[in-house]
């Protein structure tokens, strides 16, 4: 497995952990990423993109989340399952936030594809491509507008 795609592995288990938990006095998603780290990426000697994921998402938790109820209005973010809010949330910090020359669009995209199979439910791919599918399109038609096309 990539050193990349094991990071965002990682980052994904540690939302869920937190996300799961989260509460006052709850156990802080840095020392989770740590422990997961350890965990389930053994010998990993640089864990920077791991703290740097993870940070995407929660310097714009809140700006994520709206985004997430406006491209999937029928699903309420609560009713949403926690593996795919989260890939969702992983997916939309990198798409939007993160460096495109470093992670391209189309490969954030697939990469939070491939979590929501792996970590979610039968239809969570699905789900995943349609709401990072949109966000995407928007994307370009935003850049489409910024450029006079």
């Amino acid at each position: 497995m990539a050193n990349r795609h094991l990071s965002r592995s990682v980052v994904l288990q540690s939302l869920y952990e937190w996300d799961f938990w989260r509460k006052p006095g709850g156990e802080r998603l840095r020392d989770i990423l740590t422990k997961n780290a350890e965990e389930f990426a053994p010998g990993m000697t640089d864990t920077s993109f791991i703290f740097s994921l993870a940070r995407g998402v929660t310097e714009h938790l809140p700006d994520i989340d709206v985004i997430i109820e406006k491209c999937a209005p029928e699903w309420p973010l609560e009713q949403i399952t926690i593996v795919d809010r989260n890939v969702l949330r992983l997916g939309i910090a990198e798409l939007l936030y993160g460096d495109k020359n470093e992670v391209p669009p189309k490969v954030a995209i697939n990469e939070a594809i491939e979590l929501a199979k792996t970590f979610g439910g039968e239809s969570s791919g699905r789900f995943i491509n349609g709401v990072l599918g949109t966000i995407y399109k928007e994307m370009q038609s935003q850049q489409e507008a910024a450029h006079g096309q």
